[in-house]
């Protein structure tokens, strides 16, 4: 029989989808979970399920070591603000202050969430928030496995949206028939809580995509499978790329890491193969399942 710690794991990201997977999975193995919420309220429906709630803003050094103190590992988040101007410098101050409570509330262990190309020291765009990430925690000295996931499948749900709308699926992703590594965000969640509990202190690297790659065009078939009518795909040019984001309320440097980042993508610049120190994992949340989701709650 499995003993277990009476030391929590500490989860933050909770009010998203990894945190919330890696929270319910750790959870319903039979763990002591505290979950890390800035507003109180968002706490409720894990303190319903037995999970401790410790509040704190990211950027309180106070707050954030004592949601990490008498913790037998934590899963750790930078969220990126994408309607900020700031957002970069947010992230790197966020990234400090999450190393710096680490370090002074001594945890054992920590799983960070970041990207594939975070190993790329230029032209990744958004992703350069999780390569400061990893530096910053990597640099404290705490043993850390830095989680790079693929290219999220949830992505595609405003895509999905005017596909089912309009008949036309517009992607950023090109060319179409390219497949690239996706994966699933409950499958980095539940990724997530399995790192937490392999034993040994040891930093490393995780790549993570799903049981196989896919490409826009595939999404576009998914599409037109669930709907049960045709569906094209609509690859937009870079210089359509502002508008059709202008409900996102991107700021505009928001806009242009999107921009360097899907340049990078589409050049295979950013390349879940291209770290050779990093293991490969795969999730088991096929696209199709995600798609088909996507679809039926917006019919």
């Amino acid at each position: 029989m499995t003993a277990y710690s009476p030391l929590p794991y500490v989860v933050f990201g909770v009010t998203g989808r990894t945190g919330a997977a890696a929270a319910d999975t750790l959870l319903r193995c039979g763990h002591p979970v505290r979950v890390v919420v800035r507003d109180p309220a968002r706490g409720r429906l894990w303190a319903e399920r037995g999970a401790e709630v410790a509040v704190a803003d990211l950027t309180d050094l106070g707050a954030m070591t004592r949601a990490l103190d008498h913790a037998q590992g934590a899963y750790v988040v930078c969220p990126q603000h994408y309607g900020r101007e700031d957002l970069f410098e947010l992230a790197e101050l966020i990234a400090d202050t999450t190393a710096r409570a680490a370090v002074a509330a001594h945890v054992p262990r920590l799983v960070a969430l970041s990207s594939v190309g975070a190993d790329r020291e230029s032209g990744t765009g958004w992703i350069w928030m999780n390569r400061l990430f990893e530096q910053r925690l990597g640099a404290a000295g705490v043993a850390t496995t830095f989680l790079r996931a693929a290219y999220f499948m949830e992505n595609w749900m405003p895509m999905v949206a005017q596909a089912v709308r309009s008949g036309v699926l517009p992607t950023f992703l090109a060319p179409p028939r390219r497949a690239l590594p996706m994966v699933a965000t409950a499958d980095v969640g539940s990724a997530a809580a399995a790192l937490l509990q392999e034993s040994g202190t040891a930093t490393g690297i995780v790549t993570l995509a799903g049981p196989k790659d896919y490409a826009p065009a595939d999404v576009a078939a998914m599409v037109s499978a669930t709907l049960h009518k045709p569906v094209d795909v609509a690859v937009l040019p870079e210089s359509a790329w502002s508008s059709a984001l202008a409900d996102a309320q991107f700021s505009r440097a928001a806009l242009a890491g999107f921009a360097e980042m899907t340049r990078g993508l589409n050049g295979a610049h950013i390349d879940i193969g291209s770290d050779p120190a990093a293991r490969a994992w795969a999730g088991t949340t096929t696209l199709e399942q995600v798609i088909t989701e996507l679809v039926r709650r917006r019919q």
